[in-house]
């Protein structure tokens, strides 16, 4: 009896070792490739927009308001003739350059000052 005890208790011990062995390649579930794979890893870098770099109101010569938004970069900004209207973008290809957008906007300056220039009225001088 004594003999058989040392055996009673190995055999379980060696059951749950066997069950507990992980395999050293982890388990493949899917197998189908990605089939755009190679355009995702071919494609152009993506461009983040820009960062906000102010958000200004002007007062301009002749009394009226212009809100404008700068962006990082000095290469656009935003320019909205009352509050709550939709903005217009105006871009430059350089920082420094004059921003520009189609049907006459032109817009240089900083966020002390600025010279905007708009379909409705010729350029005039704002400031903070």
């Amino acid at each position: 009896m004594k003999s058989l005890l040392p055996v009673l208790i190995a055999a379980p011990l060696l059951a749950l070792a066997a069950c507990n062995s992980k395999p050293s390649q982890p388990e493949v579930v899917d197998t189908n490739p990605d089939p755009m794979a190679n355009v995702l890893a071919n494609r152009a870098p993506i461009e983040l927009p820009p960062a906000i770099k102010a958000d200004k109101s002007f007062r301009c010569k002749d009394n009226s308001l212009v809100f404008v938004t700068f962006f990082q970069g000095d290469k656009q900004a935003n320019v909205r003739l009352k509050e709550g209207e939709t903005p217009v973008v105006l871009k430059a290809s350089a920082a420094g350059e004059p921003k520009t957008a189609e049907g006459g906007w032109k817009l240089t300056g900083d966020e002390k000052s600025i010279t905007l220039t708009t379909p409705k009225k010729a350029a005039q001088s704002c400031h903070v």
